[in-house]
């Protein structure tokens, strides 16, 4: 995850071109530190005390966005998927015009496998796309991406309805199936 990536490279300070800065004039002043001293939890590794740093953050300021979205990528590092994908999810309700949050979420979409959710956050994320930087970061989870799909097994996706004909065909056979069994049983 790009997020991840770079905080566990060192790499994400206050002049990242993906990150912005937290909006501290409206947060609590404890907020805001908590949140700062989770990124530095994450950064040295520390995916746990950097997800108790970062909830606290959250608690203290249930609308601060860019707390939900390192939330999300501590849980995501702590194996925690369903709170680190609700985390990415609400951080993107609560900043719609954020590249980062929409980026992350599909990158984290993209790894578990789930692509049609991927594309829709990168979808997202290419409506807010402000610098040169994000649009080459986002082209490159999107060839990524595509290069696994060629490259991968075929996998159904299974968000179509059953048809009615289908469901038909597949009672009966189960009805079938059943009356065989009792014929067997009773003979």
């Amino acid at each position: 995850m790009i997020a991840g990536d770079l905080i566990l490279n060192g790499e994400l300070d206050g002049h990242s071109m993906a990150w912005e800065c937290p909006s501290s004039l409206t947060l609590p002043a404890e907020a805001v530190t908590c949140f700062r001293e989770g990124v530095e939890q994450l950064q040295a590794g520390d995916a746990e005390a950097a997800l108790a740093r970062l909830s606290r953050s959250i608690e203290l300021a249930p609308d601060f966005g860019e707390a939900h979205v390192f939330v999300g990528l501590a849980n995501a590092l702590s194996s925690r998927i369903y709170p680190a994908v609700d985390h990415l999810e609400l951080a993107t309700r609560l900043q719609p015009d954020n590249f980062a949050t929409h980026y992350t979420l599909a990158q984290l979409n993209f790894k578990l496998r789930i692509p049609q959710k991927g594309y829709e956050a990168a979808e997202n994320a290419l409506r807010c796309v402000r610098t040169l930087e994000q649009r080459k970061m986002l082209t490159q989870l999107l060839k990524e991406e595509r290069a696994r799909e060629r490259h991968g097994i075929a996998r159904p996706w299974f968000n179509k309805p059953y048809s009615k004909p289908g469901l038909f065909l597949a009672g009966s056979g189960l009805a079938a199936a059943i009356a065989a069994l009792l014929l067997h049983v009773h003979w």
